[in-house]
């Protein structure tokens, strides 16, 4: 399977297809939500997310990592722990969701510039630099832009 190249530009051209009352194919979250949900692993990915835990087992964590560069997607419907349930809106309004996360790509991208060696606890994959990080983003972001119908 192919996944989105991880540059903004690639993104902000699928987000743009996206309208505010799209229904998904598969979940429940808003089209909103989704872009706050796709935020907030970005914020996981630079070590902002509070107090994550690893949630599967050590001896899982090499064939863990190993699927983020696999041609396998996420499993559509895939639950985790460490994600809320609660799917209500962050932001006010959808355009402030599209500005949130075209921001924190940005910062994502300067923070590893200024951090290349930085690593950050994922709950389901261990601890991932950058390059294993956009590996996971792609992978992330083309499953949601599949369940909206973006790609």
């Amino acid at each position: 399977m192919l996944f989105l190249e991880p540059t903004l530009e690639n993104f902000q051209k699928h987000i743009a297809k996206l309208k505010k009352d799209k229904e998904p194919i598969w979940g429940t979250m808003s089209a909103q939500r989704m872009l706050e949900h796709l935020t907030e692993s970005l914020d996981i990915s630079m070590g902002k997310a509070g107090d994550n835990k690893l949630e599967i087992p050590l001896e899982n964590i090499g064939k863990a990592q190993a699927f983020l560069f696999s041609e396998y997607p996420l499993p559509k419907n895939f639950k985790t722990k460490f994600l809320p349930s609660n799917t209500s809106n962050r932001n006010a309004h959808f355009q402030l969701a599209i500005s949130e996360f075209e921001n924190k790509w940005v910062e994502f991208e300067n923070f590893f510039v200024k951090n290349p060696d930085f690593k950050a606890l994922h709950p389901s994959f261990g601890n991932l630099n950058h390059k294993q990080y956009l590996a996971l983003h792609c992978k992330h972001m083309t499953h949601h832009f599949e369940q909206f119908e973006l790609i």
